[in-house]
């Protein structure tokens, strides 16, 4: 089955900048404010989803020591999570929610490498089953673990936030309307948000926002 274009290199990536600079002046100024955009290519399977559970709704730094607990607890794979005893996962620092959420995805018996070979919204269609993973977190997923082109993620927050900079719109755009702006940007949607989260740094740093 043809998925169309992946982002596996740096080369990729440079690709999709190139060609939405090109059509968008305003690209083209962000792109010289950003500088080249890292390739941001993750792992996918069971653990990079578990993961994007424990980060939901924490800091980075809990988050981090969290996942760190779970390494070590050798509970990051789906027989680990799926057989694990309630206790002891809460005892990892999981919520009783995040608990439940970690479970659901252990039993979904998801078919991690068939997902590689998915039109991008079967994907998406695919992980919404999963209780915890919701439209954003599969289609980060797609973006930067599957290396899909042409995918947004426009319920994004800093996204949102770098759209209204960039486009100089009077409020922050809501998710559907970022998501009829991300239309001009495909087939390269993908590289649109390496570009705009890299943008919102920069409005971060010219704001003095930590």
């Amino acid at each position: 089955m043809v998925v169309g274009k992946l982002i596996e290199t740096d080369l990729d990536v440079a690709e999709g900048a190139a060609w939405l600079a090109i059509q968008c002046p305003r690209m083209a100024m962000a792109l010289e404010q950003t500088g080249p955009l890292p390739l941001r290519r993750r792992g996918d399977g069971f653990a990079e989803l578990l993961s994007a559970i424990v980060s939901q709704q924490v800091s980075v730094a809990s988050a981090n020591a969290i996942w760190a607990r779970l390494e070590a607890a050798a509970m990051t794979t789906p027989q680990a999570v799926g057989g694990a005893e309630w206790e002891d996962l809460r005892a990892l620092g999981l919520s009783r929610q995040k608990i439940r959420y970690a479970q659901a995805l252990a039993l979904a018996d998801i078919d991690y490498p068939a997902l590689r070979r998915l039109p991008d919204e079967d994907i998406i269609k695919r992980l919404v089953t999963v209780p915890g993973i919701g439209r954003w977190t599969a289609e980060i997923y797609a973006m930067f673990s599957l290396g899909r082109a042409d995918v947004f993620a426009p319920g994004d927050l800093a996204l949102q936030v770098a759209a209204q900079s960039l486009y100089a719109l009077e409020e922050r755009p809501k998710e559907a309307q970022l998501r009829a702006m991300a239309q001009e940007w495909s087939p390269w949607r993908s590289v649109a948000a390496r570009l705009l989260f890299a943008y919102y740094r920069v409005i971060k740093q010219r704001d003095g926002i930590t």
